[in-house]
């Protein structure tokens, strides 16, 4: 697994706090990786982008999930292709200098448990919800309510604005 971090630097010696916020390329993840850097911004933080991915899921944050053979030398494997991704998605949301030290994670695994175990050393973690309730969200699961029951950390998770504006 390799990083990239971009933004400010802390001083020598001085360890930043971190804030993990965890994406998927929904609107509501792009809302956490706002809230994230906002929050970051004030706690003088390092916001860590986290993307958990896996080859049986029907969609990944490249897309419909792909026919994908052993690549060769000229393919990007698709953690390559993921990692591109959500690097396009932080820069597209935050902007190409963002104001605060941003690392971007990319981990092959179910995404509750990548978000789970980045939480060990994080300060926050920040995720989002597709705003599934009643029946819909006990049948389908759901990756935030897994991170809120068992993360390492306090988890804020950030609403759907249609949802919040459809209550007003």
């Amino acid at each position: 697994m390799t990083e990239q971090a971009t933004g400010t630097a802390s001083a020598p010696g001085q360890q930043r706090p971190v804030i993990v916020a965890g994406v998927d390329g929904s609107p509501t993840s792009r809302d956490a990786l706002i809230w994230a850097a906002e929050e970051a911004r004030l706690r003088a933080a390092t916001v860590r982008v986290v993307c958990g991915w896996e080859w049986s899921s029907p969609f990944n944050l490249i897309g419909p999930a792909l026919e994908y053979a052993a690549p060769d030398a000229d393919t990007p494997s698709m953690e390559e292709l993921t990692r591109a991704k959500v690097e396009e998605l932080v820069t597209g949301t935050l902007g190409a200098q963002p104001g605060v030290p941003v690392e971007v994670r990319v981990v092959q695994g179910p995404a509750a448990r990548v978000l789970v175990e980045a939480s060990e050393e994080a300060t926050l973690i920040v995720v989002g919800t597709r705003g599934y309730g009643g029946l819909k969200g006990a049948v389908l699961g759901s990756v935030s309510r897994h991170v809120t029951q068992h993360a390492r950390c306090n988890v804020v998770v950030v609403r759907d604005r249609r949802d919040m504006a459809a209550q007003d």
